[in-house]
């Protein structure tokens, strides 16, 4: 078993650069480290690739990072593909990217792992032709559907911890219908005017850690609850090492 790590690999297109142009950012999530050497070998020339063997970082590296695909093992310790898989689909924040299963798991798992969310099954040693030819293909029907910060109106549970005046957390439920990849506005019962910055879980049956958030803007609603706007802290925020 190799060591679980994740990094993050921005391989540079001067062609892309000189136009402009984005380059879309793969997910990998596979506990073995040769495995995902070998993907980013095959992949870097054409795509920004994330890689993590850690699968409970996977849901919080998905919101923060944005991937335009996910690339997912089944078989890791503790948390497994499928459970991923499901995860991923279901939540509105992750729901709309792509997961392409990559398993040397028997072929038969594949209408189980579509039926579960995930958008293709690849069984190990991959073709990796074959596996670019659908990346472009998914990826570009993605990019015609989709705007920046795609929003989407469906309901999301979140639990948001800050520290009060005293220094002590305070953990309150916020209900949001507005989420994007960048940020979200939710209503809360709670004051947040202090709260700068806030810790973001998920409230679902699991709960999964999203990332830190910064309070950009605060409706006040008149008798109702008053509705916050969030934004999610960039990857250069993050790695400055902000509280």
């Amino acid at each position: 078993m190799q060591t679980a790590a994740y990094s993050i690999a921005r391989e540079t297109n001067p062609e892309r650069e000189r136009t402009g142009a984005t380059t879309p950012r793969i997910l990998v999530v596979d506990d073995d480290a040769s495995v995902r050497g070998v993907i980013k070998e095959h992949l870097s020339g054409s795509y920004e690739v994330i890689e993590t063997g850690l699968p409970e970082t996977v849901l919080s590296l998905s919101v923060m990072n944005q991937p335009d695909a996910i690339l997912l093992d089944l078989s890791m310790p503790g948390l497994s593909g499928y459970e991923l898989c499901r995860t991923l689909a279901s939540l509105s924040f992750t729901q709309r990217i792509p997961i392409f299963i990559l398993s040397g798991q028997d072929e038969r798992n594949s209408a189980f792992c579509l039926s579960l969310g995930a958008a293709r099954y690849f069984k190990k040693p991959v073709d990796f032709v074959k596996l670019k030819a659908a990346l472009a293909h998914v990826l570009q029907q993605k990019k015609e559907e989709q705007r920046a910060h795609q929003r989407f109106a469906l309901k999301a549970i979140l639990k948001l911890r800050a520290q009060g005046k005293d220094g002590s957390n305070v953990e309150v439920r916020a209900i949001t219908e507005n989420v994007s990849s960048g940020g979200f506005l939710c209503a809360c019962s709670v004051p947040l005017e202090g709260a700068s910055l806030v810790e973001v879980f998920s409230w679902d049956e699991r709960e999964y850690y999203l990332g830190k958030a910064r309070l950009v803007r605060t409706e006040h609603g008149g008798t109702s609850a008053s509705r916050y706007a969030f934004q999610f802290l960039t990857l250069s925020e993050r790695e400055a090492k902000l509280p």
